[in-house]
């Protein structure tokens, strides 16, 4: 996947579904590209509040921390 292929739609499913290359791709795309930071917020924020949410919460919190050190 290159970075215009990462639609919100297709982050949710690489959070959700995806393995660890999978979340190593992301990882990858979001230091390549800052602005992949928004999308993956925007994806794990609406799950914040649910608790069972882990991958998401983990992501949200990915976000977080490489914002401030951005």
């Amino acid at each position: 996947m290159n970075h215009q292929r990462f639609t919100l739609a297709a982050i949710d499913d690489v959070i959700s579904r995806g393995n660890f290359n999978d979340w190593a791709e992301l990882r990858r795309a979001v230091l390549a590209d800052s602005a992949l930071l928004n999308k993956v917020e925007r994806v794990c924020g609406q799950y914040a509040s649910d608790p069972y949410a882990q991958r998401h919460l983990f992501w949200l919190r990915y976000v977080e921390a490489h914002r401030k050190t951005a």
